[in-house]
């Protein structure tokens, strides 16, 4: 039984022929050894030579081997153009002159043998050269894939930067890195999620406009909003909105985490010491300035909106709702909580209950609770 052997790399890129100036050179010192007499008449003068006599069985000889050496560079040269017809012309060739010299000799028969060999070297070296263009062509054809497959590349590196960017606008920089890396951009489609979620904004914010100049105050929204993404980064929550003097960050979307609660409260108590300190700064700039949060959780619709060319991926539903009307409740430097939220950590937090809340757009009153701490454990 057969066994097929697997291709070898020499199969499927069979090297280049090497030896066409071989086979011509065997096939011309064959014939001037042939015609010795003659040949050595015409170069002896060139060449300062005086006649050498040589052996008629040795002369024999070595035509013999030199057209027998043309014929094994058509061999070689064989197996990388593909090509039968030079080495079987050769081949043929050097039967005629093998035959010539011990069997029935004549000139004519001889110089047949001669013409086949020359023509055996000329149709190897064409072949060649076919089979050289052919690699050529076939490497351009290489080079063209591979170009177009680095075009198609960038192309998909500029999308996948653009996609990045896009997600970067309301996720943490490594959320971001995560969500692209992972090809999981899908997760930024419509779906329900349960998430926490946190409003704050400044208090007094109109009021501080009106009597400072604009670069004091963009100088108060950057520290505001730096100090605000530092903690949303520290985390990993999203940010769903930002305007000029506040906020909205969720957690457990995109990216899920087991405690969406305590996360939104530990980065709110941290929002409110961080801001305490900036506000001694904003003192001397002559803001008088206050922060108000509120959070509220529940199930939410997340989803991207927004017009071509600006997205927001946000979310909608009544825990929403409920954190931005505790925000804009909230007394300065307060923090509400919605009772969900209050339950899902209340043996993490010390909070007081508050008296039911008559709140904007809410057609009952709402129970609350402010948050003060977190308990030592």
């Amino acid at each position: 039984m057969t066994t097929l052997q697997p291709a070898t790399e020499s199969d499927v890129n069979p090297p280049a022929p090497r030896y066409g100036v071989l086979a011509y050179l065997g096939a011309v010192l064959s014939l001037v050894f042939c015609f010795w007499k003659a040949s050595f008449t015409f170069l002896a003068p060139l060449l300062g030579l005086t006649f050498v006599e040589i052996n008629p069985h040795l002369q024999a000889l070595v035509m013999w081997l030199f057209a027998a050496g043309t014929v094994m560079a058509l061999a070689v040269d064989r197996r990388s153009h593909g090509e039968n017809a030079p080495l079987a012309i050769g081949g043929t060739a050097l039967l005629i002159i093998i035959a010539t010299l011990y069997g029935f000799y004549h000139d004519a028969i001889l110089a047949t043998g001669y013409v086949l060999l020359l023509i055996a070297a000329f149709l190897n070296q064409n072949r060649t050269l076919a089979f050289l263009n052919r690699q050529v062509a076939a490497q351009a054809a290489d080079l063209a894939d591979v170009n177009s497959s680095l075009e198609q590349r960038v192309v998909d590196q500029v999308a996948e930067i653009e996609k990045l960017a896009r997600l970067k606008r309301f996720l943490p920089g490594e959320v971001a890195d995560l969500v692209t890396g992972e090809d999981k951009e899908s997760l930024l489609d419509s779906h329900r999620r349960y998430i926490a979620c946190l409003f704050c904004d400044i208090r007094r914010f109109t009021a501080m406009t009106e009597t400072m100049e604009p670069e004091d105050v963009m100088d108060v929204l950057r520290g505001f909003h730096d100090e605000v993404g530092r903690l949303v980064v520290k985390y990993q929550g999203t940010i769903g909105y930002r305007a000029g003097d506040g906020v909205m960050v969720f957690f457990n979307d995109p990216i899920p985490c087991d405690d969406p609660d305590l996360r939104a409260v530990k980065l709110a108590l941290e929002l409110r010491t961080g801001f305490a300190a900036l506000k001694d700064e904003w003192r001397k700039l002559g803001a008088d300035v206050g922060l108000g949060t509120g959070i509220a959780s529940g199930y939410a619709t997340m989803g991207v909106i927004g017009v071509e060319g600006r997205f927001d991926y946000t979310p909608i539903g009544n825990a929403v709702n409920l954190a931005a009307r505790l925000s804009d409740h909230a007394a300065d430097g307060e923090i509400l909580i919605s009772q969900r939220c209050h339950g899902a950590i209340d043996s993490d937090v010390e909070a007081e209950v508050t008296d039911a809340l008559t709140l904007k757009g809410m057609a009952q009153p709402v129970t609350a609770y402010l948050l003060t701490g977190l308990k030592q454990s």
